[in-house]
């Protein structure tokens, strides 16, 4: 989670919404990323959904079976539907997303018995260090 942090501060420092992302195999992290919506022009390039693509090149595979998506905060319907689509096995999160929380804030994505797949979730691991940087941001915006 630490190495997300890392990622949202890029982001932070990048004048994008600071959220981090970091997915991890095996004890190896193959794929990071910050948000960048901005820089890229695309409402798709959040943290996590890039974390998936840089994973997914380096195993040569869109399946990151055993996989576990590191994300500073909550990730949004979005993003839960990418990991559930790379089979991602397991979701760690930092802050809680009460507007757009794919996880358990507003949706349970994860766990949806309907889904053909299903991840372990767990919240609040450094969420105060994860939505520190978030007060600091949006602080910075009004």
């Amino acid at each position: 989670m630490r190495q997300a942090l890392d990622e949202a501060q890029r982001s932070f420092d990048a004048g994008e919404v600071p959220v981090g992302a970091v997915v991890v195999i095996g004890g190896q992290i193959v794929g990071r990323a910050h948000n960048a919506p901005l820089a890229l022009s695309d409402p798709t390039a959040h943290a996590e959904v890039l974390a998936l693509r840089a994973a997914g090149t380096k195993v040569g595979n869109y399946r990151l079976t055993g996989a576990t998506l590191y994300a500073t905060v909550e990730p949004c319907v979005m993003c839960c539907g990418a990991a559930l689509h790379a089979r991602v096995i397991r979701v760690v999160y930092g802050a809680a997303d009460v507007k757009a929380g794919g996880v358990s804030s507003l949706y349970r994505l994860l766990d949806d018995a309907r889904l053909n797949h299903r991840a372990v979730a767990q919240g609040g691991v450094l969420a105060e260090e994860s939505a520190a940087l978030l007060r600091r941001f949006f602080e910075t915006r009004r």
